[in-house]
């Protein structure tokens, strides 16, 4: 019986791990074994950081509303639950933005905020 061998499909195969495997120095980017442990541990990561990278996201948005309202003498919290009872319904990247880019809508919504919350402890 003749053996059989791959060829095509296995050299295909490997193309295509090979091809994943650009920009990596050394064994990890020439030798097939230590290749495919390269891409498997990076594709776990990459999986892993598309998640993280939301988180991130948040926290810097919420540092930069933070730095924004204390230069405005009022505090992320307040702020935010102030926003809540204004029944303004802004993102967080939104508010961010708009802190950075246009100080001057900022600090309508500061005003609004703080007027909301000021109104509910007036009125409790």
């Amino acid at each position: 019986m003749v053996r059989a061998r791959r060829g095509f499909a296995r050299s295909r195969a490997k193309k295509r791990l090979f091809k994943l495997t650009s920009g990596y120095v050394g064994g990890r980017r020439r030798l097939l074994r230590l290749a495919k442990q390269a891409v498997l541990r990076a594709r776990k990561f990459a999986y892993r950081d598309r998640r993280v990278r939301k988180r991130d996201m948040r926290k810097l948005w919420i540092i930069r509303i933070n730095a924004a309202c204390h230069q405005r003498g009022t505090r992320y919290s307040t702020f935010i639950n102030g926003l809540q009872l204004a029944g303004i319904e802004l993102n967080r990247k939104v508010i961010a933005h708009l802190a950075y880019v246009d100080p001057a809508a900022f600090d309508q919504l500061v005003a609004l905020a703080d007027k909301a919350r000021s109104a509910a402890t007036a009125k409790a």
